[in-house]
């Protein structure tokens, strides 16, 4: 993902998917440490990285996406789909993901639409300050980024750190350990390039682009249901308050060329948005079901 935090959130995530698999992840630079030689980086250039580390990966490649690149990980897949792309996905698995926000939405769809794209562009945008590499690069600064996220549930991470003493008073410092961990990659923030923010607020939070089959991609159209051959997997969590039920699984209606025996589709039970990646219940649960569709699309 390119939404703040660093591919380390993805930890255990990709510790339970190496158990089977050949694991090849995305991480991306800090914006501020970018030079403003290198240019901008907007939606259009993260799809397009996409496509390359899928084609570089070869065919064959099974792509799993987190949260926010959910759709440019299917509009990546759709234009390879298209071009009939040697190296197009043999499996898609979408988890958590904002394809459609129109869908029950939560309170984090409700404040991106609560304000036009010219106040985020305003009030939330700044300039690298020097001494950073990228100093005077527009950018959505991590911290801003963190100090809404804990804004949405302060008195969920204020029990959490009580919980944190309560454990360690108690003499359960593994139980301590694991909040204080998830924390210290929870704090961890990195900045957004402003276009890109500001682009993903527009078209995916705003005007729900894909969906409405109004997202493009350098000029073409990106179209779903081009997707003939790639299986097709959502989950979600069925406590999820950022991308809540129905708006992942809403994939399966736009790849309306994916055969049926060819869609899956699992609601998580007693999980929130974190819990669909990481915990008990994705290594017990979630993760099997992954691994057998992906075993499945391989025969």
């Amino acid at each position: 993902p390119l939404s703040g935090h660093f591919a380390t959130l993805l930890r255990e995530t990709a510790r339970t998917l190496l158990q089977d698999h050949d694991v090849y992840i995305t991480d991306w630079h800090n914006a501020r440490d970018v030079s403003l030689r290198h240019g901008g980086f907007s939606l259009d250039d993260y799809i397009t990285y996409m496509i390359r580390f899928t084609e570089a990966v070869g065919p064959g490649t099974h792509l799993v996406a987190v949260c926010q690149p959910c759709v440019a990980a299917l509009a990546a897949t759709a234009i390879m789909a298209e071009d009939d792309n040697p190296a197009q996905p043999r499996s898609l698995t979408l988890m958590a993901g904002p394809v459609d926000c129109r869908v029950n939405p939560t309170e984090v769809n409700r404040l991106a639409t609560s304000k036009p794209i010219e106040w985020f562009e305003k009030n939330l945008i700044s300039h690298v300050p020097f001494p950073h590499a990228g100093a005077m690069r527009r950018v959505y600064p991590g911290f801003v980024q963190l100090t809404a996220f804990m804004s949405m549930n302060p008195d969920r991470h204020k029990q959490s750190f009580r919980n944190i003493y309560d454990h360690l008073l108690a003499g359960r410092t593994e139980e301590a350990g694991v909040i204080q961990a998830f924390y210290e990659e929870y704090l961890a923030v990195n900045d957004l390039p402003a276009e890109f923010y500001l682009e993903t607020v527009e078209k995916v939070f705003q005007t729900y682009d894909l969906p409405r089959g109004a997202l493009t991609w350098n000029g073409r159209t990106v179209d779903p249901s081009a997707i003939r051959r790639t299986a097709l997997m959502t989950v979600e969590g069925e406590r999820d308050d950022i991308c809540s039920i129905g708006q992942t699984v809403a994939a399966q209606d736009l790849c309306s060329s994916v055969r049926p025996y060819m869609k899956t589709h699992h609601v998580q039970t007693g999980v929130g948005h974190y819990g669909v990646f990481s915990g008990r219940r994705w290594n017990q649960q979630i993760y099997p079901r992954v691994r057998e569709m992906i075993h499945a699309s391989t025969a």
